[in-house]
């Protein structure tokens, strides 16, 4: 994709990323450092294609929600015959924000300041007390934007490009999930006091999952590495793929993860940014529930709740992991050094009634607990990265070899001479 055109790294930063050593965890500066995080922000946050929402989300013209990627407020709106449009929530005239709220509904854009007025796709209507104007010249600025599935991507870049291989990956996995047929039965919104950079490495590796999500790993086989997996789990994890295999080829559906431990991701040498996977679960669950037990209507396209689940993620700031019934997604946003905004929604099929269909107390806890003792772990080691006696350590080969990618992607997008356009 295209980058924004940038000053060179200041020596500091040459120092810092010169000093940092292969295969062990980032120096403490890149956690908390004031420059980095502008850094971060400049050839990462705005470069790249970001997880905005669900398009279920504002299901009918005029419906909107705002999306603010550090100081930068973004407004993605339905316009007519369904068409959905992103743009600065910034007024052209001086530059007030449009909107305060997160989300609601209008039937046209209109500044509070001075009324001037925007059509739903940006185009300026009115601007009462000027003088001649060419209405034409002062339409809100547009954000790119892309959907796929029922998926809300956008991009800061000035020329944004490279979402093909992204629409691709989603596109044909996400299909039977029926995002776009959706409805959010809960969001929670958490600010955490880390880095999203620790966020991010904690979401790649499971080393921590036994210690630290028992409701996980009942559920999973992916906290098993190839130092930890017997014969016996191994042929658990073989059964279990044979038999979904041939029960799902029938409905389309296929088994796209199949060995212990996490899917590989990211690649750092390609600049692979993006992936999805269909696993299967442990022997009596059906779906990501603390008894593993389908909790809501079927979505989508599904006729048996056996599907296993569907796993999406893209960087720097989504992932999302489905079941036969609900679908859980995660959006992270920078807001300092030290402080990341992140969004959790629980969707289900738009038709389920609460209190007939499905019930909170039984859809949440699964995720909601695993999301939140993953919380603590990040802000505890946010705490920790900031003591004098931090020092880099190695990562494990068998557990954090994403973790170890990860590190190495960041790297490429934030020096100098990265040209964005590997895919």
């Amino acid at each position: 994709m295209s980058v924004r055109a940038h000053s060179s790294l200041s020596t500091p930063i040459r120092d810092l990323i010169s000093r940092q050593p292969s295969e062990h965890s980032l120096l403490s500066s890149f956690y908390y450092d004031p420059e980095v995080y502008r850094l971060d922000i400049q050839r990462v946050w705005r470069n790249g294609w970001l997880f905005a929402g669900h398009s279920c989300e504002i299901s009918k013209e005029g419906d909107y929600f705002t999306i603010n990627i550090d100081t930068d407020s973004v407004l993605i709106i339905r316009g007519s015959n369904g068409a959905i449009h992103a743009v600065h929530n910034v007024c052209r005239h001086r530059g007030s924000l449009i909107s305060d709220a997160g989300c609601g509904h209008l039937k046209k854009l209109t500044c509070p300041y001075h009324r001037w007025t925007y059509g739903l796709d940006g185009k300026l209507l009115a601007a009462p007390g000027m003088h001649e104007l060419d209405k034409s010249s002062f339409a809100l600025r547009p954000v790119a934007l892309r959907e796929v599935e029922g998926l809300i991507f956008i991009s800061l870049a000035d020329e944004p490009s490279g979402f093909e291989e992204a629409h691709e990956t989603f596109s044909a996995l996400a299909k039977p999930q029926g995002f776009r047929n959706a409805k959010v039965a809960k969001q929670v919104d958490y600010l955490v006091a880390a880095n999203w950079k620790l966020v991010w490495e904690n979401n790649r590796e499971c080393y921590h999952c036994n210690a630290n999500h028992p409701q996980y790993t009942k559920a999973n086989f992916d906290h098993y590495n190839t130092d930890d997996t017997t014969s016996q789990i191994r042929e658990q994890i073989s059964e279990v793929v044979r038999r979904s295999e041939a029960k799902w080829a029938a409905d389309g559906l296929a088994v796209s993860h199949k060995q212990t431990g996490m899917t590989t991701f990211p690649d750092a040498e390609r600049n692979i940014w993006h992936s999805a996977n269909r696993t299967t679960l442990v022997d009596g669950y059906v779906s990501e529930t603390m008894d593993g037990k389908q909790a809501a209507p079927l979505m989508g396209d599904y006729k048996d709740a056996d599907v296993g689940t569907l796993r999406m993620r893209s960087l720097p700031n989504f992932w999302n992991h489905s079941s036969c019934d609900h679908s859980v997604t995660t959006r992270l946003l920078p807001v300092s050094p030290e402080q990341t905004a992140i969004r959790v929604w629980w969707l289900v099929d738009e038709k389920a009634v609460e209190g007939r269909d499905y019930e909170l107390s039984n859809l949440m806890p699964f995720w909601q607990l695993t999301s939140e003792q993953d919380w603590v772990i990040c802000e505890r080691q946010q705490r920790g990265v900031r003591s004098s006696a931090y020092v880099s350590g190695p990562y494990s080969k068998y557990k954090e070899y994403n973790v170890e990618a990860f590190v190495r992607w960041y790297l490429n997008q934030i020096q100098e001479g990265y040209d964005g356009n590997a895919q």
